[in-house]
């Protein structure tokens, strides 16, 4: 599925609109450039999983917990150097739990991923215009055929 939006709103709005229809222990991986709102998709999210604390980016510290109508794991892998560093703080144990999981920049670990997420690729269009983007949304495994509902 592609989406084509032009504002951070409009990328927080198709964010919150997939927050509400996750369930507990779904796998969310983001790609994209610096700057093409990763984080604002995730802050989406975190709406519509009815999160009212800020989400930060865990950049340093690589995760984010947050309680809403589900729990929330927010991963940035963006200075994980080795895929053994990501193991050591628990990885396994976070996104095999009840918490819906995000990670930021997940083709950097796409080794431990499991073959069950849903993909979310967002790309700068500077042909349309400086802020506009495209999301793809894919998901792998039946579980995740709710995607559908996003349209």
């Amino acid at each position: 599925m592609e989406f084509i939006v032009d504002t951070a709103d409009s990328t927080m709005m198709l964010g919150r609109k997939l927050g509400e229809l996750v369930h507990s222990g779904d796998i969310i991986c983001i790609t994209g450039d610096l700057g093409a709102g990763k984080t604002h998709f995730t802050k989406g999210v975190a709406q519509g999983l009815e999160i009212n604390e800020p989400i930060t980016s865990p950049t340093f510290t690589i995760v984010n917990e947050y309680e809403g109508r589900l729990k929330l794991h927010h991963f940035d892998v963006y200075r994980v150097c080795d895929p053994d560093e990501i193991e050591a703080i628990g990885f396994d144990e976070y996104i095999f739990s009840d918490a819906v999981s995000i990670i930021e920049w997940s083709n950097f670990i796409e080794e431990l991923i499991p073959r069950e997420h849903i993909w979310v690729d967002i790309k700068k269009v500077p042909e349309l215009g400086i802020d506009i983007r495209k999301i793809s949304i894919n998901y792998y495994g039946d579980r995740y055929n709710y995607i559908k509902e996003l349209k």
